[in-house]
């Protein structure tokens, strides 16, 4: 099908206008930019809790750091124009002078009152705050909003909460959490506002100079080395993803409610750094890091709570960071906002032995079977293949749900075939080679293992500033769940991120009520 003649119009002039840049989404992008269209689904939130001094954290201070940080990440200060289905872009206005960078950086943040809770509630569960032409937007909350409006030089300490918000199809957790540490470095920086606005000047200026071979950042799937091109290598691929898949088998889920309305909940508890530092000393001890003790955890907690169907295994999901893996070739605008993540699943038993010390041992097996799970998958010698080919399916399933939901709402949008970006293509495998499985391939809960984030933030680079509390999580879909575990300020933190109401209660309390008490269980 054609593309409009006026939108086609609208392309050329974006190609040809030399004061913005432009870029096709990317499959894992489109994947998920097209589900968040209508509430906001996955839209990411990163919060901060700190404590400044009043004199150091001004609003023209917190303005001019967040100018400068949209100036060197510039999807940070894009939007998205869907053309069609398979032509979705991003497109970057350039900025023509410092005015307009810090009127289009105010725009995009709020000074507010509010507690933490209400922040992440409001952000949640409220109307969007992001949409197709906010890609971010930043909140900054004190309950003593006198000090955040007279802008003295007081050194008295306050408290002050930080919301980030980014759509997930500019960015993953990593990008959230080296941007946060990169603002509260330039925010707690020895750098004045009169030193921070002649930087802003500065790089404006740097900006207009290179404007003519300034790129966007690629997607991550042209940022991935193929190790060949041929069509038999690509069919050979092709199968090993298909028969990846096909091991794939999950029969435990929480029982689902049917609600009219979402609401998602954060319940999030942290340990105290002694606490902590044993918990890590025992996981070293048992040979796994405690991201690998996490799924076992959940694994545990799930056969505590819910007894019925043994049999069936467990199957948790989880994201990989392909950061590494990407090529080393560097961009004129080399910015890490950008979404690179990929995906694997944990698959445990779900019975448990009679005896408290079968328990134990138990535990220590299936989380050294996590670490095996999670090394296997990525060091896998066809990672790459297998996330291209992963890339292009969630695109394909994303633009057939899209149409769908556009058809129910009556709207209409262009479907068009343009050259496909780097994947293993349509190479045809015959279902003989792969055949067809019946096993049920259900998943019980997501998992994001952060790690030690204090490996991220340079604490002692933020003079004045003192982080103490960090919650992260994203707009969820109905019945959605994801469970978070991370260590932060020598503390170890987990929390849970569920749709209140759509899973039954009672169950979902239990079950994190096990979470946690397998944590003083089986990991003290």
């Amino acid at each position: 099908m054609a593309i409009d003649t006026l939108v086609q119009d609208a392309i050329v002039v974006h190609r040809k206008s030399p004061t913005t840049s432009q870029r096709k989404l990317g499959e894992t992008e489109t994947s998920y930019y097209l589900p968040s269209r209508e509430s906001g689904v996955n839209d990411m939130y990163l919060h901060l809790g700190f404590k400044a001094s009043t004199g150091r954290l001004t609003p023209d201070r917190f303005l001019l750091v967040w100018a400068i940080l949209r100036l060197r990440h510039p999807l940070l200060a894009a939007r998205v124009e869907l053309c069609a289905y398979d032509d979705i872009r991003f497109i970057y206005d350039h900025p023509k002078d410092i005015e307009e960078t810090l009127r289009s950086a105010q725009q995009a943040m709020e000074l507010c009152s509010q507690t933490k809770d209400e922040l992440i509630d409001n952000y949640l569960n409220g109307q969007r705050t992001l949409s197709n032409d906010r890609l971010s937007f930043l909140i900054l909350s004190s309950l003593q909003t006198f000090s955040l409006q007279n802008g003295t030089e007081s050194e008295n300490e306050q408290e002050f909460d930080l919301l980030i918000c980014a759509a997930h199809y500019i960015g993953d957790g990593m990008a959230l959490h080296t941007f946060a540490n990169e603002f509260f470095v330039l925010l707690g920086g020895k750098l004045n506002e009169s030193e921070l606005r002649n930087l802003l000047e500065l790089e404006v200026k740097q900006f207009a100079k290179d404007r003519k071979g300034f790129i966007l950042p690629s997607t991550v799937e042209d940022q991935l080395p193929l190790l060949s091109q041929s069509k038999f290598f690509k069919a050979a691929a092709k199968i090993d993803f298909k028969l990846s898949q096909r091991k794939l088998v999950g029969g435990q889920s929480f029982p689902k409610v049917h609600h009219p309305l979402r609401h998602t909940v954060v319940p999030t508890v942290s340990f105290d750094p002694l606490r902590t530092n044993s918990i890590l000393r025992t996981c070293k001890t048992n040979g796994v890091s405690i991201s690998s003790a996490l799924f076992a955890i959940c694994n545990i907690a799930w056969a505590r709570t819910h007894k019925k169907n043994p049999e069936a295994p467990v199957m948790m999901y989880t994201a990989l960071n392909l950061r590494p893996y990407l090529k080393a070739e560097k961009a004129l605008n080399d910015s890490y906002w950008f979404l690179a993540i990929g995906y694997f699943n944990i698959i445990l038993p779900a019975f448990l032995p009679q005896s408290c010390d079968g328990v134990r041992a138990t535990f220590w097996h299936r989380a050294k079977s996590a670490k095996k799970q999670s090394a296997d998958a990525a060091k896998h010698p066809l990672i790459v293949h297998r996330t291209l080919e992963m890339a292009r399916e969630r695109g394909s399933r994303a633009r057939v749900w899209a149409r769908q939901d556009d058809d129910r709402a009556g709207v209409t949008v262009p479907s068009v075939s343009l050259p496909a970006s780097v994947s293993l293509d349509n190479v045809p495998v015959p279902e003989c080679l792969v055949g067809s499985s019946k096993a049920p391939s259900t998943a019980l809960i997501g998992l994001s293992m952060l790690g030690n984030l204090d490996g991220i933030y340079k604490h002692i680079d933020y003079h004045g500033l003192e982080l103490h509390t960090l919650t992260t999580g994203s707009r969820q879909r109905p019945g959605g769940m994801l469970l978070f575990g991370y260590t932060f300020v020598g503390k170890l933190w987990v929390s849970l991120g569920y749709d209140e109401n759509g899973f039954d209660k009672e169950i979902v309390g239990t079950f994190w009520k096990n979470v946690l008490s397998a944590v003083d269980e089986l990991l003290m």
